[in-house]
């Protein structure tokens, strides 16, 4: 045999057995999305027999009839819905709507319509209701603050300030205490500690009452439920190892997934549990759902499309047994990883015989003769009785499971007839897919959430050597915006897309793979900054506009509109002390009020630090003679972009 037609087959079969196959996807309608539903939240009614489903891209709520195994009923939402919350008689759906201007619309389940809709500044999620149901919250995302709605009046009422990102709530049983889960760390990257944070909100005083640290390396949290029995929060999040090189991925050396557990009473972390096995990745945590007796607690694995059922009451034992220090009269299991409560979060093995692991299918990777049969990506979970629905994003089906059986094997539901994915939504999908990962142990999503933006940590590449870790970039225009990388060590977009398959995913694909993904990526469309007023710039930013544009101040030399980046590499004096150049890449400004830290080293905070005490030299444009008015004002345009 011709030895170069036995090394191209060698090749072939190597992409076949370690990435999977993906052939040319259906040509890509207009998003991507059309015809899509997308299931992103499910609720039970009160009796049972129904259950309400968020289609956040078909921009519908669907009722599934849980006897015949069908949709029944659908209602249009104005816009993609992301969260819902039903009234305890099951007359009232509430249903948060992720737009620009954001929306809360309720929906009289009875009529199958929307009775009213209350229109609010930017993108809203988790609405829940307080136990009284005369209050409702709202996760008022990139504005960092709760929504305090009364429902008699439909007003807003309230607004508490916490971390950065909340994207679900948990209340406890009298209302008292708000549990927040902050999706991103709000702080510097290059700290010894990088974590995200659960707000605590005193719900009488409508003010922050304190926050819960999460072990260092907790980002993107998705989920945060309260046990029934008002006990056990539990969160769930991904735990980067970011202060490590990314030389390998086994162990879960670069990300883990994690369930922390909270004690509600004493508000304090009580431990944080891995959700990976020891070869196995569990990636992207996502939903979490309680049996009524709070023994069970499941977890949907959004990134390797499969559910865990952890025993809450043994895990909990196994907790408690563990000293905080060992001491010379302790009693010392060789045998075990953990010794001491703070091995648990490094611990893989700690879950065995407490956990059951079921995948949804049998065949892990993503084959388009496969669509008919497999599901992909649950994010929601919903428990009726002792069966668990998973509602499973790229797939359009739930998963049925029947937590009470010997053999707890998934039942696969399909909401419409299936489809081969279109060529974006595909895209999508493998971006948020971790089976074209080695062992599973995380997707692009794990260091860029689901949307491509940010994870505000820093990581050590290995595109530009060892020992000089960079900050997470939003991918939005990165095809628009080369070269790729702080340091542009990446010709294009297109060149980092296969560069991280290959050495931060550590698997070979076909070239299918990255060109579905880059078809994504092009897709994206900035989010309108939450600093605009009615979709304009507010006097300020009009004051900023003009001084971003002046020569007194020349911004818009680097960074000219439209893309707002003049697609070339400076010396702006921000070199640090692990870098080996002093040249960084000029990073486009759309979308940066949302993609903090800044810098190439995630060291400064905000955009008026960045116009200020980090800008040597008047490097950053000429602020230095700035009055402190001007400073807000440039930074309220910088920001409005």
């Amino acid at each position: 045999m011709n030895m170069k037609i036995m090394k191209i087959g060698i090749v072939l079969m190597m992409a076949l057995i370690v990435g999977g196959y993906v052939s040319s996807a259906a040509p890509a309608t207009r998003d991507g999305n059309e015809g899509y539903l997308s299931p992103a939240a499910l609720v039970p009614s009160p009796d049972g027999k129904i259950l309400y489903i968020a289609c956040k891209t078909a921009n519908q709520i669907a009722w599934f009839d849980i006897s015949s195994g069908k949709i029944t009923r659908t209602v249009s939402t104005p816009e993609a819905p992301n969260g819902l919350a039903l009234s305890k008689d099951g007359s009232r759906l509430y249903v948060s709507c992720g737009s620009v201007p954001g929306a809360l619309c309720v929906v009289d389940t009875q009529a199958a319509k929307i009775s009213s809709t209350i229109s609010l500044p930017h993108i809203v999620e988790a609405p829940l209701l307080s136990p009284d149901e005369k209050t409702l919250y709202l996760c008022h995302r990139f504005l960092n603050e709760i929504l305090v709605i009364d429902v008699a009046s439909k007003k807003v009422t309230g607004r508490v300030a916490v971390g950065r990102e909340p994207v679900a709530l948990a209340l406890t049983s009298d209302g008292s205490t708000l549990f927040v889960a902050d999706h991103l760390h709000s702080g510097r990257a290059d700290a010894d500690v990088v974590a995200s944070e659960v707000t605590i909100v005193d719900t009488r005083r409508r003010a922050v009452a304190g926050t819960i640290a999460l072990p260092n390396g907790s980002g993107i949290l998705n989920d945060i439920r309260i046990a029934p029995n008002g006990k056990i929060a539990a969160v769930s999040h991904t735990l980067s190892r970011f202060h490590l090189p990314t030389t390998q991925l086994e162990r879960g050396w670069m990300n883990t997934s994690a369930i922390s557990l909270l004690d509600v009473q004493r508000k304090k972390l009580i431990n944080t549990v891995l959700v990976d096995s020891v070869d196995s990745g569990a990636a992207y945590p996502w939903g979490l759902a309680w049996s009524a007796d709070s023994s069970l607690l499941c977890v949907a694995h959004a990134g390797t499309h499969e559910v865990s059922v952890i025993e809450i009451n043994p895990l909990l034992e196994k907790l408690a047994k563990l000293p905080e220090s060992l001491t010379n009269t302790a009693t010392v299991d060789y045998t075990a990883a953990s010794r001491v409560a703070s091995d648990v979060p490094n611990d893989l093995s700690f879950l065995v015989g407490v956990r059951e692991r079921i995948r949804f299918n049998s065949n892990w990777y993503y084959r388009p003769e496969n669509v008919a049969t497999n599901d992909y990506g649950p994010r929601a979970l919903a428990l009726i009785g002792q069966t668990l629905y998973a509602g499973n994003y790229f797939s359009d089906t739930l998963c049925k499971i029947d937590l009470a059986a010997k053999h707890r094997a998934p039942v696969s539901i399909p909401l419409q007839p299936r489809r081969p994915m279109s060529q974006l939504r595909l895209g999508e999908f493998l971006f948020n897919d971790a089976s074209i990962c080695f062992q599973g142990w995380q997707s692009c999503a794990s260091c860029h959430s689901h949307d491509a933006r940010v994870d505000a940590m820093n990581w050590d590449l290995l595109n530009d050597g060892i020992g000089n870790p960079k900050n997470s970039k939003s991918l939005l225009l990165s095809h628009k915006t080369p070269p790729a990388m702080s340091q542009g060590v990446r010709d294009t977009a297109e060149t980092a897309v296969r560069s991280g398959i290959r050495y931060i995913l550590f698997t070979v694909q076909p070239e299918s793979v990255p060109q579905a993904i880059d078809a994504w990526l092009k897709s994206l469309k900035p989010v309108p900054s939450p600093y605009l007023e009615n979709g304009k710039l507010s006097k300020a930013a009009q004051r900023g506009a003009k001084l971003f544009d002046s020569t007194r101040v020349g911004c818009a030399g680097c960074h000219p509109a439209p893309l707002f980046t003049n697609l070339r590499t400076y010396d702006v004096g921000t070199r640090g002390a692990f870098d080996r150049t002093s040249e960084f890449d000029t990073p486009t400004l759309i979308e940066v009020w949302r993609t903090a830290p800044y810098l190439h080293d995630g060291s400064v905070v905000t955009i008026k630090e960045l116009l200020t005490t980090r800008n040597r030299e008047d490097k950053h444009g000429k602020t230095s003679h700035l009055t402190p008015q001007e400073i807000e004002d440039l930074a309220a345009y910088v920001l409005s972009l």
